[in-house]
């Protein structure tokens, strides 16, 4: 059977991270891509990852390369290309340069890769795929944004550590922008089946929900010189899997809506299903008031961003 063609744009810490975890649960051969004035670096990490096949046991070959001929015919695209965040930035503060960016890249991925599903893990989120989505001209479910596999893994991570359990046993949704609008849905959130309202009180509850919305800042407060990178690249690994493995998972992640929950047209983080060809299905779940105006406020946020890159843009 032939394998996979996965190519990641970005050979920083996210995107060869990303391409550490596809490589090492043979989900395809991975083509770690980065700008021609990297030089030699995306080949060099790519290499050094393969050196690691014979130890972890896999077979995926990895290719290093600043030449988008290289990634032809890829059947999955992520792109992680862009400026990290700094200590005291937010995602909105990369907004101008990672347009500009992520408009290049496009461009690229529509004349090498025309029937690729792109996963967008740039930031700010909810913009990059919205101009990746423009740039592209692909049909919308086979462009993506990678976020609300990763905050609700933050989320999970939080409950867990809060209430002292595994893990795997806690099940949660968050919807909505990535960044601090966020919004988790009570309703979707358990623990081992038990409704998570049983068991933490609502203030406790909301203090670790506002520690999800800031924990990439959280990360680049620590690290000083960088951003997040393993868990991002943990969840963008994921949603590959979904893909190339027809998973059919249902998780959360920016798609474009468009009647669904009267978004109107933008990229926001909503339940998907996620299979060989992209977004399968949006799912929309009964909302309570105060979560569909939360829900309303984030995502006017998101058209907000979205319209003052456009400005931005058309200033260039």
């Amino acid at each position: 059977m032939r394998r996979a063609k996965i190519t990641i744009i970005g050979a920083g810490n996210v995107g060869a991270t990303c391409a550490h975890w596809c490589a090492a649960n043979e989900l395809g051969d991975v083509v770690l891509l980065d700008v021609p004035q990297t030089e030699n670096m995306p080949k060099g990490k790519a290499l050094d990852l393969f050196q690691a096949s014979p130890i972890m046991g896999f077979d995926s070959r990895l290719v290093g390369t600043t030449d988008y001929a290289e990634t032809a015919n890829s059947d999955v695209v992520v792109i992680t290309a862009g400026i990290a965040r700094k200590p005291g930035m937010s995602r909105d503060d990369l907004l101008s340069t990672n347009a500009k960016i992520v408009t290049n890249v496009a461009e690229q991925v529509k004349a090498t890769s025309p029937n690729a599903v792109v996963i967008v893990v740039s930031n700010p989120l909810d913009a990059m795929v919205q101009r990746a989505y423009q740039v592209l001209g692909f049909p919308s479910h086979r462009v993506i944004g990678q976020a609300g596999v990763l905050d609700t893994a933050r989320f999970r991570a939080f409950l867990a550590m809060e209430l002292n359990v595994s893990v795997e046993d806690i099940s949660a949704m968050l919807m909505g922008g990535h960044g601090d609008t966020m919004v988790p849905i009570a309703s979707c959130t358990s623990v081992g089946g038990i409704p998570v309202t049983q068991l933490i009180t609502p203030e406790r509850l909301e203090q670790i929900v506002q520690r999800t919305r800031d924990g990439g800042a959280e990360i680049v407060s620590l690290l000083k010189t960088g951003s997040a990178y393993y868990a991002p690249a943990a969840a963008t690994a994921q949603m590959v899997e979904a893909v190339v493995r027809d998973k059919k998972r249902l998780v959360p992640c920016a798609a474009l809506c468009n009647a669904e929950y009267g978004v109107g047209g933008y990229y926001v983080g909503v339940p998907v299903v996620i299979g060989s060809g992209g977004v399968e299905k949006i799912v929309e779940l009964q909302l309570t008031d105060s979560e569909k105006a939360a829900f309303q406020k984030s995502v006017d946020a998101v058209k907000s961003l979205v319209a003052t890159m456009g400005q931005l843009l058309a200033s260039a």
